[in-house]
């Protein structure tokens, strides 16, 4: 005979109310400066510290164990997406992530012509 609760759990997992370990915690990125360089630091957590992590295909080092954290110059990053992107692909143990890029970070106005800041 099954435990008390154990189809109220198994019927919440089913609706999606409980999420597995790996996917609670989808990377964030922020824009830090390290060692005079701009940089994207991407954050997550992994289940194994041993797991790789790679953004857009290309396996990084990260620092930490079960909460990682990775420091990428904002010009390999660049060089790494599309023109205009605006998220990364993060991977840990062959699950992918869209990561959001800060607003702003690959886009470039080569013709700005009037930027008009008006305060409230």
């Amino acid at each position: 005979m099954p435990r008390p609760g154990t189809f109220v759990f198994c019927m919440a997992m089913a609706a999606g109310f409980v999420q597995p370990a790996a996917a609670a915690s989808s990377p964030r990125t922020r824009l830090v400066e390290f060692r005079s360089e701009n940089c994207l630091l991407i954050s997550g957590s992994r289940d194994n510290a041993a797991s790789k992590v790679s953004v857009n295909g290309h396996i990084v080092p990260a620092e930490g164990r079960h909460n990682w954290r990775v420091r990428l110059p904002v010009s390999t990053v660049r060089s790494w997406s599309a023109p205009m992107a605006r998220t990364v692909t993060v991977a840990v143990e062959g699950l992918s992530h869209e990561a959001d890029l800060p607003i702003g970070l690959l886009g470039h106005a080569d013709d700005l012509a009037m930027l008009v800041v008006r305060a409230k």
